[in-house]
């Protein structure tokens, strides 16, 4: 099987980089990225342990939640989730960190690459509050580099076309594929509780 092994092997299957994709790359967050984060209500996370072992985690809220500190760095708050803290836990053994940014309508997404530390400070968090209730923790995230990524993927996903929804009752509920997954707990009493986690413990 064909693999490819080096970084100079892979530079001749893919071919030369253009000149505007080379170029593209930034080191400070400039007045279009900054525009791009004030309108994106999801990024996804993308962090990995002192191992090497990878996760991508999804972060969402209404546009604009994630703040811009300064032209190197972003704050992005920590809302009610599942207590797992996978990319909090990577990033204590390694603060390496990719960020995607999505704009709903718009095919193009912004990459943000750097490093992260949490915090835990009530002053610097307390701006990030949402429905009357202040974050915990958030990430600061040093900007090392930060560019636009064309919208083939999304507009190949046809992502922001409402014809390409897929009906809700085509896949099962999530309480469902964690009740048989897991064995803990009935379906109906799964279901419950993941409806009333959505209903009453969003932030």
């Amino acid at each position: 099987m064909d693999e490819i092994r080096d970084a100079d092997a892979l530079r001749e299957h893919m071919g030369p980089v253009s000149r505007l994709a080379e170029g593209k790359v930034q080191a400070r967050l400039d007045r279009h990225a900054r525009a791009f984060v004030a309108l994106s209500p999801f990024l996804v996370v993308a962090t990995a342990d002192g191992e090497g072992r990878a996760d991508a985690s999804p972060r969402g809220d209404a546009p604009g939640f994630v703040q811009v500190l300064d032209d190197a760095t972003l704050l992005i708050p920590d809302r009610r989730g599942n207590n797992r803290a996978d990319s909090f836990g990577n990033l204590l053994a390694a603060p390496g960190i990719g960020l995607i940014f999505l704009v709903p309508g718009i095919t193009e997404t912004l990459r943000v690459n750097g490093t992260a530390r949490l915090s835990t400070d009530p002053a610097l968090l307390a701006p990030l509050a949402a429905q009357g209730k202040v974050p915990t923790t958030g990430l600061v995230v040093a900007v090392r580099e930060v560019f636009f990524h064309c919208g083939k993927a999304v507009m190949r996903a046809k992502l922001w076309d409402p014809a390409a929804q897929v009906p809700r009752d085509s896949f099962p509920s999530l309480g469902r594929v964690l009740a048989e997954q897991t064995g803990a707990i009935g379906v109906p009493e799964a279901e419950r509780l993941m409806d009333e986690s959505y209903r009453t413990r969003l932030y």
